[in-house]
């Protein structure tokens, strides 16, 4: 088993995808050829090259072999799961899986289930995680199940604990994205851990932090806190930007 996997490491993608970098870029490049005959379009190509410039920068900030930024960042949400590894978790859109499997390696006796919709828009799939689940030595104890954040196929009091990572906000189906966090909060069982990262920051999409924390206690949860990812030293200036990671933030504690 050990000399199939030879060679072989989990694909997880990276948040920049190339389709940032090339379509400005080509775009750029057309407009430079326009330029030789119309000078006009030598200026209009700036903003364009640009745009490719900063994406291709930050896709390889995230990468594994760059900054590995999108990993650290990751990394926060179970850095902040106050949660002893016993029993189930849930993996709130799951995406490549990548979250999911670092729970089951971070805590060796839990299992954990990842649910995502995947989708043709996505280059993730339930194919994906379990090949990379497997790669990592985690199959045994990892499940992947196609099912939306807006209605979770679990009874109450389901899991142990629960996480999502820059998810809720995708989620079509909910227009008001607070109905997405109290059905992940839902599947928890009383006393269990949570830790949810999102796009907090957006008034429009959650309104004020500190009101958004009062109606989730509200909602019966024992103890809820927020901290702004943006915040952390490990994150390059340029990458804290609104259209980046500039309105991340995780919400945690215990219901």
């Amino acid at each position: 088993m050990e000399i199939e996997k030879k060679g072989k490491k989990p694909n997880y993608g990276n948040w920049v995808t190339t389709r940032l970098i090339y379509g400005p870029a080509i775009l750029g490049l057309g407009m430079l050829a326009i330029g030789i005959f119309i000078h006009i379009f030598l200026y209009l190509a700036i903003p364009f090259l640009l745009v490719a410039a900063y994406f291709a920068y930050a896709r390889h900030a995230f990468a594994p072999d760059g900054g590995n930024v999108q990993e650290k960042i990751q990394a926060l949400v179970f850095n902040h799961l106050d949660w002893d590894g016993k029993g189930k978790a849930l993996d709130i859109g799951c995406g490549s899986g990548s979250l999911t499997i670092s729970l089951a390696k971070h805590y060796p006796t839990a299992q954990v289930t990842g649910i995502d919709t995947w989708g043709a828009q996505w280059e993730y799939s339930k194919t994906v995680c379990e090949k990379n689940a497997q790669l990592e030595g985690m199959a045994e104890r990892v499940t992947f199940q196609k099912a939306s954040a807006s209605v979770l196929p679990f009874k109450n009091d389901e899991f142990d604990a629960a996480v999502s990572n820059l998810v809720f906000h995708e989620i079509k189906a909910a227009k008001d994205k607070k109905k997405v966090l109290r059905e992940a909060l839902r599947v928890v069982r009383k006393g269990g851990s949570f830790a949810f990262q999102d796009l907090f920051l957006i008034r429009s999409m959650y309104g004020e932090i500190d009101d958004l924390l009062v109606t989730i206690l509200s909602w019966g949860i024992s103890s809820v806190h927020f901290v702004a990812t943006n915040q952390q030293a490990f994150i390059p200036r340029a990458l804290k930007l609104p259209f980046m990671v500039g309105t991340i933030g995780i919400i945690y504690g215990v219901k």
